[in-house]
């Protein structure tokens, strides 16, 4: 087992796992998107996706127990059902959906509900109630582009962030929640060939950063105040949202 050998490579992969590490530890979530781009930059994004997922399950791990015992119940029993459906929905999409047209309407939707924030449409002070069947929407829309082109964020936060809750478990229920679609997203993976030898030894190179990264994510979220804290991740949202936007635009260009 040989690992990926190009100095390049690793000058865009280690910056790449520790933002998505951060994000992972519940620090501007969004942002984890940015991880398997960065390292296509170098890399064929199907062979991003192969190294970074090992890595993922490794960070969902350290996640996990940072987070223990917090997090919002209802909004899980509300959005994972439908996320798992979508999931399965996508696998069996994926080779009749174009992975452009779901990052262009993904990217649009973020940066409609960004600026809709931006403008003060989302009262910025007041929480939203739990809406079951708008999570249910948005949960299965979340497994099916996290499947499909590996943006399943921005619908999720389209539902949570409005619920404005405490910075520890709203980190703590994404954790919860996207631990739980990796888990699911494995088998799929797997049966697509994505884990190489190759695939493997780079990972486990790269592995050391991933628990360091993530605990530094959760220490983030305990010191930053909750509005500072919902000001960064609905710009994550925007920046997210901007980047899939242009990802689209220039394949479908292309």
């Amino acid at each position: 087992m040989h690992p990926v050998t190009d100095p390049l490579f690793y000058a865009f992969a280690i910056p790449a796992v520790i933002l998505v590490g951060l994000a992972k530890g519940g620090f501007g979530g969004p942002l984890a998107l940015l991880g398997v781009p960065m390292m296509s930059l170098v890399i064929p994004p199907v062979q991003a996706a192969g190294i970074m997922l090992p890595i993922l399950v490794v960070m969902d791990m350290s996640g996990l127990i940072a987070y223990r015992g917090k997090y919002d119940g209802e909004s899980l029993r509300i959005l994972l059902p439908p996320a798992i459906l979508g999931i399965g929905i996508g696998y069996l999409a994926a080779a009749h959906v174009s992975d452009a047209h779901v990052r262009l309407l993904v990217g649009s939707v973020a940066i409609l509900f960004t600026l809709d924030y931006l403008r003060g449409g989302t009262k910025r002070g007041e929480p939203k109630p739990q809406r079951p069947w708008a999570g249910r929407f948005w949960g299965a829309i979340s497994g099916f582009t996290s499947f499909v082109s590996h943006t399943g964020g921005p619908p999720y936060q389209i539902y949570m962030l409005p619920l404005r809750l405490d910075p520890i478990r709203f980190a703590g229920t994404t954790v919860l929640f996207f631990t739980s679609m990796n888990a699911v997203k494995l088998v799929p993976y797997a049966a697509l060939g994505q884990f190489d030898a190759t695939n493997l030894a780079t990972s486990a190179m790269l592995l050391p950063l991933a628990p360091l990264a993530t605990l530094a994510g959760v220490w983030l979220v305990r010191r930053v105040q909750p509005a500072l804290f919902y000001r960064i991740t609905y710009l994550a949202v925007g920046v997210i949202g901007l980047k899939l936007l242009w990802d689209g635009l220039s394949a479908l260009l292309a």
